[in-house]
C-alpha cells in the first residue's frame, strides 16, 4: 500500500468489504515502543446494528490496521 499522511484521513469514511458503512475515522492507534499502528477508532455510522469489532470505552470501533484494504475516498476494511 503506498504511504498516506494521517493528516489526510482525518474524518475519512470507513466502509467494510460488504458495502456497509461503518463510521468516521476518529483516529489511529498505535505501540509507542515500536511504532506500529495498531488500530482505527472509528466512530460508528448511527444505523450500524451489528459490528464484529471490538469498541473502546466510548463505544467507538476498535478496527485493527492490517484489516485495512483500500484507502480511497473510503477506507475499506475487511470484515
Amino acid at each position: 500500500m503506498a504511504e498516506i499522511l494521517a493528516e489526510n484521513l482525518s474524518g475519512k469514511a470507513v466502509m467494510g468489504s460488504d458495502g456497509k458503512e461503518l463510521g468516521m475515522l476518529y483516529n489511529i492507534t498505535m505501540d509507542a515502543k515500536s511504532g506500529r499502528l495498531e488500530h482505527l477508532v472509528v466512530e460508528p455510522d448511527e444505523m450500524l446494528r451489528d459490528s464484529d469489532f471490538p469498541t473502546d470505552e466510548r463505544g467507538r470501533l476498535l478496527v485493527p490496521v492490517p484489516r485495512v484494504q483500500a484507502v480511497k475516498d473510503h477506507m475499506i476494511v475487511d470484515r
